[in-house]
């Protein structure tokens, strides 16, 4: 229903506005009475042979929705109860801001991909905060990233404030260090910078009794010797794992009109999703299968999905997929799961 009744509708609407009214209408549509049970009902897979044990967490299923879709915290419960395992929130920085100006958000349909240069528009941390103690037992991820106006130089002082807030109200910290929509953030990739920011990260998350996981979200343009640098730094700051990817820059391959391709801004979706492999693959085999990965990028149905299992993944994150396949999508790849784990018994 849909890919071929609603699907349409959406996609003849500016692409921001949709993503605004599809939050207005679940947010109504929720409170009428049963709604979440049916939805629950129709859309989740319960199987213990799909829960995922990891970073000490047990997730109910490896399927989560990525960071960006949920920025704000304002529909974790109601997402959760279209069979994600998992949610993460943000890119939440401490204070609020607008991000970039509009049009920041745009649809390669011939690609089945999308651009945005969003620019971390979020409430702030403080608001967020306040949204997630209305938490039904929704595994939560804290994707935390800087203020567009903090100096680089002081980048730790806010990743540093928005872990403190968060940490009592999320299952574990997602470090956007990746993302091509703030000025001079992907620097913080650099080995030193980045070694620099986890330690203080690590040094807060020490001083609690009980620590959080805590996990690096990469680009997917880092070379081979940069990714070799990232495995370093993730087993000398005892970081639990990587997410990968981000989106990216580049633009190869694609169908879409010139007006399209040249928009600057992270693409995501389709055209990734073997660059995000590789990258996985890379970091799996180089690190021994040491590193847990979350798998992101191009997942479109579910064979995408079981790719990045066997690229290394071991839980998965969906965001444009989630646009172009509907809701639906999130129990077919967790049935095609359920089918790859058995036939590996």
């Amino acid at each position: 229903m849909y890919k071929f009744l609603l699907k349409p509708i959406l996609f003849s609407i500016d692409p921001e506005r949709v993503h605004e009214l599809v939050f207005f209408l679940t947010r109504i549509f929720f409170k009428l009475p049963l709604v979440s049970f049916i939805i629950t009902k129709i859309f989740s897979l319960k199987n213990p042979k799909i829960e995922t044990e990891l970073f000490g967490i047990n997730f109910p299923n490896p399927v989560g929705l990525a960071a960006g879709f949920d920025k704000n915290a304002d529909l974790y419960n109601e997402f959760s109860a279209f069979g994600f395992g998992f949610i993460e929130i943000g890119t939440v920085t401490p204070k609020a801001q607008e991000g970039n100006p509009k049009k920041r958000l745009f649809r390669l349909i011939e690609d089945e991909a999308i651009i945005n240069r969003m620019g971390f528009n979020n409430i702030g941390v403080d608001q967020i905060v306040k949204r997630l103690k209305f938490n039904k037992n929704v595994i939560i991820g804290g994707n935390i990233g800087k203020n567009k106006e903090t100096k680089m130089t002081d980048a730790f002082k806010d990743y540093l404030l928005s872990f403190e807030k968060l940490f009592p109200f999320v299952n574990y910290f997602a470090i956007n260090v990746s993302s091509p929509n703030t000025k001079n953030l992907r620097n913080l990739q650099n080995k030193e910078s980045l070694k620099t920011l986890l330690l203080a990260i690590q040094k807060k998350n020490n001083s609690y009794s009980q620590k959080k996981p805590i996990l690096l979200k990469i680009a997917p343009d880092l070379s081979n010797d940069e990714l070799l640098d990232i495995i370093d730094v993730v087993k000398e700051t005892s970081v639990d794992g990587i997410i990968a990817t981000n989106t990216t820059l580049s633009r190869k391959n694609l169908n879409s009109s010139n007006f399209l391709k040249e928009q600057s801004g992270g693409l995501s979706g389709k055209p990734i999703a073997d660059r995000s492999n590789e990258v996985i693959r890379f970091i799996h085999q180089n690190s021994n299968g040491t590193i847990p990965i979350i798998g992101v990028g191009g997942i479109m149905t579910p064979k995408d999905a079981i790719n990045k299992i066997k690229a290394g993944a071991s839980l998965l994150q969906l965001y444009t997929g989630f646009v172009y396949g509907g809701p639906g999508l999130v129990k077919q790849i967790n049935n095609a799961i359920l089918d790859y784990r058995l036939n590996q018994e």
